[in-house]
């Protein structure tokens, strides 16, 4: 096949005119057009009289090495198939373990269930549909499940976000994920879309298809199986001890827990597991009326019926050198509780697949550095959030309502008194308060800065009854679970695989996804397919 970069089509095109775009694109004629697929389509919204849609196209067709050589600014459509790994010949005693069914654990318990591996997977959490109800428990009654909420369960933390599938890594493995996501669901569109999403409602349903297919191909998924120990002699891991009584053996544990593990950080401190501090970043959740940003993106086609939810992305250095930047933006989406110890807030954001919510919020995140820790212990990142967690709880009155703050009135430091024209989506409830309370000074003055700047850049981001809802705090880890960058595994503890976003490793649906095929390979690699 070929491939060619930049047709496009204006806003009001019709998308069946591609095929006649490229046939004057290759300089034949339609019916020498075989076949084709969009393999990229993005949107270009630089010039203010029209809109576009950009996309590549491969596209098989007769006599290819002739147009090739004829038409310049080709080439040939490189191969995207997923290239599995030879097996091993190293014998497997017993079944390997993966810890956590997030997308670093569920996907590499895919892969080696798929390869005859028979990994059992043990979650924290309630399967989806059970962890459903007791985030709703949260968000409508102030009761928190402490095992099983927006951070675990059944999916990750990613699954109560809003399935964004975006990633800046470069990795073959990356389409192979956007594959499975679809064979359990997930909508087409997510393999050509430049910035896909899935949407919590489908997410749901996507992530019990994969399971379903772990357990159809010989593996296991238990939930409610928290892992409370890891057991190793010798430098190496023989096992876990799940829920404080039960040992299951295994010389192959896999570490899938997610950046909210804190307990299990512990546990593996304790077993002298190398863990080392890692920066994170901290601050608010941000909304404002969707349409305000779709107006300031699309301009005079923010009606347009072929455009959804307008998203942004918007980055600021202080003049100290600290990074300010917007994250997890969530176009037509929700701000959420996402608390997972209690007499703590923690804010997070959602969407669902239409993102047709009245309000857009971001993340508006500072970088976090190890040296604001305050300490030098492998583990001062977790109290440091818990600390700026706990003061969050407290200023926002108990009963994990969030602190509160207008735009207009964080720049003037003064309390807000209650919404103006944008009203917080936050459940269980917010409390009008003063966000310097709860906030770190450093981080108060940077969003200060940067919120000016940002608007600068984005019309309407200041707006002065923009609502700022604390404390948003699981960026990402605030550790790195060392680990050899050639076999995955840890670097003083044999057969201990970290992946993913809570050993360090990832930043997002993707990244963690890719990371966790990444090791089911290490392991396919090295041992043969059979218990």
């Amino acid at each position: 096949m070929i491939r060619i970069n930049e047709i496009r089509l204006t806003i009001d095109e019709d998308i069946k005119l591609l095929k006649k775009k490229i046939s004057k694109k290759l300089r034949v004629n339609v019916d020498d057009i075989k076949e084709y697929h969009i393999y990229r389509q993005s949107i270009d919204a630089r010039k203010r009289d029209n809109l576009y849609f950009v996309y590549t196209i491969d596209v098989e067709v007769k006599n290819e090495d002739k147009i090739l050589k004829k038409v310049k600014g080709l080439s040939k459509s490189p191969n995207l198939d997923y290239v599995q790994v030879e097996e091993g010949e190293e014998k497997l005693k017993n079944s390997p373990i993966i810890v956590g069914s997030g997308p670093a654990g569920m996907f590499c318990g895919l892969i080696l269930a798929h390869r005859g591996y028979n990994p059992i997977i043990l979650e924290r959490g309630e399967d989806v549909d059970k962890r459903t109800k007791s985030i709703d428990n949260l968000w409508n009654n102030n009761e928190l499940n402490i095992e099983s909420n927006v951070q675990f369960g059944e999916g990750g933390a990613g699954t109560f976000s809003d399935g964004k599938l975006t990633t800046r890594i470069k990795d073959k493995r990356c389409r192979k994920v956007l594959e499975e996501f679809v064979e359990a669901g997930a909508p087409e569109e997510i393999m050509y879309l430049h910035k896909p999403h899935i949407g919590t409602d489908i997410l749901k349903d996507v992530v019990k298809n994969m399971r379903n297919s772990i357990i159809k191909y010989g593996g296991k998924v238990r939930f409610n199986s928290k892992v409370t120990d890891i057991l190793i002699e010798d430098e190496k891991v023989v096992g876990v001890e799940v829920n404080n009584k039960e040992k299951i053996e295994s010389d192959i544990v896999i570490l899938g827990v997610g950046h909210s593990a804190r307990d299990t950080y512990k546990v593996l401190y304790d077993n002298g597991v190398k863990i080392e501090q890692k920066a994170f970043s901290i601050g608010v959740r941000i909304e404002h009326p969707q349409e305000l940003i779709n107006e300031s993106q699309y301009k005079q086609f923010k009606d347009h019926p072929r455009l959804g939810a307008a998203d942004y992305r918007l980055t600021h250095k202080t003049k100290d050198d600290r990074g300010v930047y917007t994250f997890c933006m969530c176009p037509g989406g929700v701000v959420v509780a996402a608390a997972s110890e209690e007499n703590m807030v923690v804010t997070n954001g959602m969407s669902e697949y239409k993102r047709d919510k009245e309000n857009a919020n971001s993340a508006l995140l500072v970088q976090v550095m190890e040296g604001d820790f305050g300490s030098d212990h492998p583990l001062a990142g977790v109290e440091f959030q818990r600390k700026w967690e706990t003061k969050a709880f407290q200023v926002g009155g108990g009963n994990y309502h969030a602190p509160a703050q207008l735009v207009e009135d964080f720049l003037l430091e003064r309390p807000s008194k209650g919404p103006g024209k944008v009203i917080p989506s936050y459940k269980p409830g917010v409390t009008w308060t003063n966000l310097n309370e709860c906030l770190p000074a450093f981080v108060s003055s940077s969003l200060k800065n940067a919120l000016i700047q940002m608007d600068k850049k984005l019309k309407g981001f200041g707006l002065k009854d923009a609502v700022m809802t604390a404390i948003e705090t699981r960026s990402s880890a605030p550790v790195r679970i060392l680990r050899d960058p050639k076999e995955l595994q840890s670097v003083n503890v044999k057969g201990l695989y970290p992946i993913g976003e809570g050993s360090g490793y990832a930043g997002g649906i993707v990244s963690a996804a890719v990371d966790g095929i990444k090791a089911a390979e290490c392991i396919i690699s090295k041992y043969k397919g059979t218990v």
